[in-house]
């Protein structure tokens, strides 16, 4: 993710979102990998209406979602494989 971050930085923005995780735990995953994108909490008692979770359909983890410029899903990729980045790379 870091090289793929640093490669399109100018075109596009990286947010992660944080799920299932206490704060304190997040905390330390953001220090330990130091992703140098947005980072988001989403607690385990947001509101319906405001949980990542359930906005963004998430099935498994990690979940990454390519959205366009107008704010409108592209494609959702769930776990981990190439096909997420060679996307990135078709689209940017």
């Amino acid at each position: 993710m870091k090289k793929y971050e640093e490669k399109y930085r100018k075109r596009c923005t990286f947010v992660s979102i944080d799920c299932f995780d206490t704060p304190e735990r997040w905390k330390e995953g953001l220090e330990k990998h130091q992703m140098p994108w947005i980072q988001v909490y989403n607690p385990d008692d947001a509101p319906l209406d405001k949980n990542a979770i359930v906005l963004y359909g998430v099935q498994g983890y990690p979940t990454k979602i390519i959205i366009d410029p107008d704010g409108r899903i592209h494609k959702v990729f769930a776990g981990e494989g190439p096909d997420f980045y060679k996307e990135l790379d078709a689209v940017l």
